[in-house]
């Protein structure tokens, strides 16, 4: 029997495994197929169920290679040995997906697995995920609790293509080659972390995207041409986190995996409870990078709320210009001079609550200084308005300052284990979100907060990891999963009671950033790194598997840091506003040091990004060469404009740009000229960019 969910442009089939063992994944394309032979294992050594590429499994339903359930229960009972426990169906969404849902159970451990797969005709991505229930009368440990799994067909060697980095150089791209073995991946910081996204892209050496003998004993159609075959897998997960990529040698197939990081914690079922697994998504594209960036830009737009500017906003962020010293009087004419070049709100960042005047103090004593601040938010709210902009808040709700009054109350909510001593990071410790009290606090200060001031935009950083999470409590070790959970509710909740509140998610930079941060939040800040050509390489990164109208991007006047031309001199006031137009533009500079004719350029560099804005947020994105090479451009297409952001280093590097993306038999006219050309010429023959500033250009391309 089997079970066949349509995708945009394809479909992903799915069986019933020997034995009811759960599900087989049979095909994954444009062609896949319905049938999937046994297989038959070769020796004493292996049995059928490890050899099959089974679409979520156990440790006890398969024991050879890797699983993705690792279970023990209070008595000792280990492994769980799932087989079908209902019948498996096949039901149409509200929303016009398609939901698979298979029930499973280990009846003696006392355990339900129940594995769902969706599909939805907007994209072609397939999502996972698994609800865990003990009806045991005795906990049961997660030491592993993932809930899906995708088998990316091989016929070999595999490259992985992923993005790692530090603090202030995230999204940089690497690849390994994988031909056996496991790759292994994650964060033990109870964020996502900066040093690896949760994704990775497997690009099949010499497959077609086949299912092959090993696994089907025949093969399995899912490919029709000849392009190249690229497979995507994401975790949607905001704590510690782990993906494996597993490679058994000589099978067709590398299993990929993710979930909850079992190395640095085990979630536990009491008897009773109940679990959902993150979601774990999965993306077939026969292309180039970009077609793969296309399909995941797809998804992400069915997270987001909106794609408009009313949670895009040109931001103004009065970090930069003030630090710690905020003060009425200097915001309200920063204010001014924000919506002189256009700014759409005006965000107060770090220093407005009392006692912060450095990074050493007051954080959890958020209420505002009235020294600083006579009369509190509200007049200053009321003055940003009054220029015609929205009001904005920096707050980082789940840290606390050793010196401070909240701590001083209440020690016992910063994350510890008894008996060891807390260690600072930043000068600061974490609260532990997930004990429920520090939970209704945290939110009954962002409500308070919300609610006394016409607050619309709030910029929700966390500037350090949790290297402190545990609990001498039975159960305490599950600290990422319980912080987390909360993360989501609170963040949920603000959603819900204040849908007009634009929601800004920063980590320190892009420590926290994954699919379900996307479904809660408008923007996220990629990077606390804004030197231009720095800044330029991490976005490059970004967008090959995150979408730009999340893309927070601001000009300052800070210098690059790691880029080799840093010390030719700082980028021009064109290139780093060019930089910052390629997502949501954001100013972070000093605009009381800027003289008159700067803030009339970034005036008019603002104008320009209104203009590009709707086909940026919602076009397709293509990025044509990377920012190492002498010159390089990323392209926007939407349905009537085409718009090309390109830059270049010192000299006269040239560049012509072949677009893609767009209709061959159209044409298109350069804006501003009477040049005309179709589509495919444009393709063939490309854009030459002719430079209207030293080194970057904007062109917008019209169909006519």
């Amino acid at each position: 029997m089997t079970w066949t969910l349509p995708t945009r442009t394809g479909q992903y089939v799915v069986g019933l495994a020997p034995r009811e063992a759960g599900l087989v994944a049979i095909g994954w394309g444009p062609l896949a197929e319905e049938a999937v032979p046994p297989v038959a294992a070769t020796s004493s050594f292996e049995a059928d169920l490890d050899l099959l590429p089974l679409e979520a499994t156990a440790l006890g339903t398969r024991n050879v290679h890797g699983a993705e359930l690792v279970v023990r229960r209070a008595d000792g009972v280990r492994g769980a040995r799932l087989a079908l426990a209902g019948e498996v169906s096949l039901v149409q969404d509200d929303d016009g997906g398609t939901h698979l849902v298979c029930p499973l159970a280990d009846d003696v451990l006392g355990l339900a697995a129940t594995l769902h797969v969706r599909t939805h005709p907007a994209h072609d991505v397939v999502e996972k995920w698994a609800d865990l229930r003990n009806h045991s009368e005795q906990p049961i440990e997660l030491l592993r609790g993932w809930g899906g799994t995708f088998n990316v067909p091989t016929s070999g060697e595999a490259h992985v293509d992923l993005l790692g980095g530090a603090w202030s150089r995230e999204f940089t791209p690497f690849r390994a080659s994988l031909g056996a073995g496991t790759l292994s991946i994650g964060s033990r910081q109870g964020i996502t972390s900066h040093t690896y996204a949760p994704v990775v892209t497997v690009v099949p050496a010499g497959t077609d995207g086949v299912f092959r003998s090993a696994a089907t004993g025949g093969a399995v159609h899912s490919a029709g041409t000849d392009a190249p075959v690229r497979f995507g897998v994401a975790l949607a997960y905001s704590g510690s986190w782990r993906m494996a990529l597993d490679a058994v040698p000589f099978a067709d197939h590398v299993r990929v995996s993710a979930g909850p990081d079992d190395e640095s914690g085990i979630l536990t079922l009491a008897p009773g409870a109940a679990l959902t697994t993150p979601v774990l998504a999965g993306v077939r594209v026969e292309g180039d990078a970009d077609d793969l960036a296309h399909a995941w830009h797809a998804y992400q737009a069915t997270l987001a709320r909106t794609r408009g500017p009313e949670h895009r906003p040109v931001v103004y962020n009065s970090w930069f210009a003030t630090t710690f010293d905020v003060r009425v009087e200097h915001q309200l004419r920063l204010a001014e001079a924000a919506a002189e070049v256009g700014a759409e709100v005006f965000v107060v960042d770090d220093g407005w609550f009392r006692g912060r005047t450095t990074d050493r103090a007051a954080l959890g004593d958020w209420e505002v200084d009235t020294e600083r601040i006579p009369g509190g938010l509200g007049p200053l709210a009321d003055g940003v308005k009054a220029l015609g902009m929205r009001f904005g808040l920096w707050v980082e709700p789940e840290a606390v300052s050793p010196d401070s009054d909240l701590y001083r109350a209440h020690p016992e909510w910063a994350h510890h284990v008894d008996g060891r001593p807390l260690e600072t990071l930043r000068h600061q410790y974490m609260l532990d979100l997930g004990r429920p009290e520090v939970e209704e606090w945290v939110l009954g200060t962002l409500r308070r907060l919300l609610t006394e001031t016409d607050i619309s935009y709030l910029k929700w950083d966390m500037n350090r990891s949790i290297a402190d999470g545990g609990r001498t409590a039975p159960g305490g070790d599950d600290w990422s999963w319980r912080h987390t959970q909360a993360y989501y509710r609170v963040l949920d909740a603000l959603r819900a009671e204040f849908p007009h509140v634009t929601v800004e998610a920063c980590a320190g930079g892009g420590g926290r950033i994954d699919h379900a941060v996307l479904a809660r939040t408008d923007v996220v800040w990629p990077s606390d790194e804004t030197g231009p050509r720095d800044r330029l390489a991490i976005q490059h990164g970004f967008l090959g598997v995150l979408p730009a109208w999340t893309m927070s991007s601001w000009v300052t006047d800070l210098p690059d840091l790691l880029d080799p031309d840093r010390e030719s001199g700082p980028a021009s006031l064109e290139f780093r506003f060019v930089v910052a137009m390629a997502g949501v533009l954001g100013i972070g500079s000093d605009l009381l040091a800027w003289d008159e004719t700067t803030r009339e350029r970034a005036a008019s560099f603002v104008d320009l990004y209104r203009q590009i804005r709707p086909v940026v947020h919602t076009g397709l994105t293509r990025r044509h060469g990377t920012p190492a090479d002498a010159a390089c451009a990323v392209q926007y297409t939407g349905e009537d404009a085409v718009v090309v952001l390109a830059w270049r280093r010192a000299g006269e590097a040239r560049l012509t740009v072949h677009l893609g993306d767009l209709d061959p038999d159209a044409r298109y006219r350069v804006r501003g000229t009477d040049e005309s050309r179709t589509g495919k010429e444009l393709a063939t023959d490309g854009l030459p960019i002719r430079w209207t500033w030293r080194d970057c250009d904007v062109v917008i391309l019209d169909r006519v």
